[in-house]
This record gives structure tokens, sequence and C-alpha cells, in this order.
């Protein structure tokens, strides 16, 4: 017949837990002992095991010790009610991991931080909003931005979430062309091609002109930014290529300065 009572012994052989932790939750009024031995030893009984048990599983759930007093002492129905809870918002933390590590293996990869899927939750604005808004710092003043802006200002929130996300993947596609024809002439034929398709892309927002081409081209060449998100598809130089190409498409060989003055984000 098994005994009544278990001593801190036998408690920390059945569940793990650690003799200074047992002794704490006596101490906070969280776990207290059944009864005590004649020489004033803690003695458990079965129900108080029980109760460490559910204490344990709380605490894994990463509950403070504050929530998990309240909790065990709720009728079990309540508990569930409260957990269920728990377990959505967990849910949730285990979507935003995920959404983390696979940002994180991208990102070691050699994915360009812009296309990151990170800060869709909380106050950090997404990575793309800012660079949007770090443009508008940039650019905010210039004809052409204003253009852009205007352009967009009755487009629903959704239709334009949808362009950008199409203006995204045709860039990307843009900049594998360049790199796929990194070893040809700026000025050869095929990527020429491209040039054109990459300023049609722009032009879904505004005009594009050759002033507005120079300063684009020039972003491209001394921004660390854009030099970053360009060079992921190609080597190092890939911006400096497409800076030649772009200019060549201007018909522009010296390739002259740009009008505008670029701030770096830096």
């Amino acid at each position: 017949m098994k005994k009544p009572y278990y001593t801190v012994k036998d408690v920390i052989t059945m569940t793990g837990i650690t003799k200074r932790t047992l002794h704490y939750y006596d101490e906070i009024h969280l776990l207290k002992p059944g009864s005590y031995s004649n020489k004033g030893y803690r003695l458990y009984n079965q129900e108080d095991v029980q109760k460490l048990r559910m204490i344990l599983l709380l605490k894994e759930l990463d509950l403070s010790l504050k929530e998990i007093a309240v909790i065990i002492q709720m009728p079990k129905q309540e508990q569930k009610d409260v957990l269920k809870g728990h377990y959505e918002a967990m849910q949730l933390k285990k979507q935003r991991l995920d959404r983390t590590l696979t940002n994180l293996e991208e990102f070691i990869a050699g994915k360009d931080i812009y296309n990151l899927d990170v800060f869709q939750d909380g106050d950090i604005l997404p990575l793309k909003e800012q660079y949007h808004m770090e443009a508008k710092y940039v650019y905010g003043n210039t004809e052409k931005f204003q253009e852009m802006e205007k352009n967009m200002q009755h487009i629903p929130d959704e239709e334009k979430a949808a362009i950008f996300e199409s203006f995204d993947q045709n860039m990307q596609d843009v900049f594998k062309q360049f790199a796929n024809l990194s070893k040809e002439s700026p000025a050869s034929e095929n990527v020429q091609q491209v040039v054109q398709e990459w300023k049609s892309s722009l032009e879904q927002f505004m005009t594009c002109d050759n002033e507005i081409l120079h300063c684009i081209a020039y972003t491209y060449k001394k921004d660390k930014a854009f030099q970053a998100y360009i060079n992921q598809f190609g080597d190092d130089t890939l911006n400096e290529f497409v800076y030649q190409a772009i200019m060549q498409y201007c018909g522009d060989e010296k390739q002259k300065p740009s009008p505008y003055r670029i701030n770096s984000p830096n």
C-alpha cells in the first residue's frame, strides 16, 4: 500500500524539482505541504503532488508565479478557459517566431534586408514602409516624387499593396537579368532591353525623363542601402554595372553626377 505522504526527497525524485524551489513555493504560499512530521519536516500528499505538477505545467507555459497562484485557485473549467486564451496567444508568438527564424535563415543565405518579412506586428514599421518613409525624406521635395505620391493617393490600400508587391517582384526579376548579362557591355542590345523594362516598371508611378533616370542611377551607384539590395542578385559590382547601363540608355557616356543631392540613409 502506498504511503499517504511524501517527503521532500520523494517529491524531488518523482518530479525533478529542486529542494530550493520546493521550499520557495512553500515560503510564498504557492504550494504548502499537506502536513509536517513530528520532527517538523514537510510532508506532501497526493493532492499536493498533483497541484505541483499543475504549477510546473503552467510555469512551462511561461506564466509568472503570480499568474499561476491565481489560476490554480480557479475551478477546472475556468482554468481551461484561461489556458485557451493563453494557447491562442502562444500560437501567435509561435507564428512570429517561425517568421523570424525564416527571415534569419533567408538573411544568412544572402537575401537583402529589404525583402525580409519582419516588423509586421507592433510599433516598428515594416521594412518596406521604412524605406518608403526614407525615400520621402530624401526625395519628398522633388517634382517626380510628388507626382508619384499624387498618382497613388486615390488607390485603395489593398490595391496599392498589390501594386507594390508586383513592382517589387518586377524589380527583382530585372536585377536578376542584369546579373545574368553583367559580362556583356552595358551598351549591348540585351542589356539596354532590360533597362527599358526597368524604366517601364517605374513609369507605373511617374514620368521617367533623363533627369529622373540620372537621379536613380546615381542613387544605385552611391547609396549603400541600394548597393546592398542590388548586389544581392550578383556580385559587389552589379550596382555599378546597372548604373553604367542606365547612363548608356540616357545617351550619357560621360556619366555626369546626379542633379539631385542624395542623402545617405546612414
